[in-house]
């Protein structure tokens, strides 16, 4: 019989599409569970407020809370290290691994070890989010020597809303980011209901397309020793 895998994520309270979307990823894995703890995140912004939603305490407590759960890996399942910086989540992590002794990574270290390993330098950006917010997150990655060019964003501040935005608003911004051709897109906010548009919209414009959701079930799966191949019709990611 094989072992059980328990999959941690941590969740943004008022987000509604990460946790449907992950289970619906995993649902043939039948030796693979997810589970769910969730924290404060209600607006996506640069104010003191905002910011302040992100401090490592709660964060923490969620992790704890999931490590009574036995996970085999904690992940932050959400994107805000775009706009805080990665060194961010490089030290939630070791926080979280510090502090249940479980590993831990996030969505966009998962997205930036995609792109390092693929060795994109110019990347589509795609996300919901409001201008000083996208602002930072195309000048993060520049800092990396990456460019997020083409980019759309939707000017959006409340995060539950995120989850509303229809599939066709979402496929027009791809397909508009795709029209400058980059070596690959990044579709970043874990309360966009993208997932499911990847797989045919990479055979449609022939450009790998990484959504958060994704990478961070891409990432934990490897952590837990599971082949991600194993996740099939949700896009190029899992046969890398």
């Amino acid at each position: 019989m094989t072992a059980p895998i328990r999959l941690g994520m941590l969740t943004p309270s008022s987000n509604t599409t990460l946790e449907p979307v992950t289970t619906a990823m995993l649902a043939r894995l039948p030796a693979v569970s997810v589970h769910f703890s969730r924290f404060r995140v209600t607006e996506i912004a640069l104010t003191g407020d905002a910011l302040a939603q992100f401090d490592d305490r709660p964060i923490l407590a969620a992790a704890e809370l999931l490590a009574h759960a036995k996970v085999d890996v904690i992940a932050w399942n959400g994107t805000s290290s775009g706009w805080l910086g990665f060194d961010a989540d490089t030290r939630l992590c070791e926080r979280i691994e510090a502090a249940t002794g479980i590993r831990a990574s996030t969505s966009m270290l998962a997205l930036n070890q995609i792109l390092t390993a693929t060795g994109v330098r110019r990347f589509g950006l795609v996300t919901p989010y409001i201008d000083p917010v996208q602002r930072r997150i195309v000048a993060n990655y520049a800092n990396l020597g990456i460019a997020c060019d083409p980019e759309r964003h939707l000017g959006i501040q409340d995060n539950f809303a995120f989850s509303a935005i229809p599939a066709e608003t979402l496929t027009g911004m791809i397909r508009a980011v795709a029209a400058g051709k980059p070596e690959a897109i990044g579709v970043i906010c874990t309360n966009l209901n993208a997932a499911p548009l990847v797989a045919a919209l990479e055979q449609e414009i022939g450009i790998p397309i990484y959504d958060t959701i994704a990478t961070v079930v891409w990432k934990s799966l490897q952590l837990a020793g599971i082949d991600p191949a194993l996740v099939t019709g949700w896009g190029r990611l899992f046969s890398l």
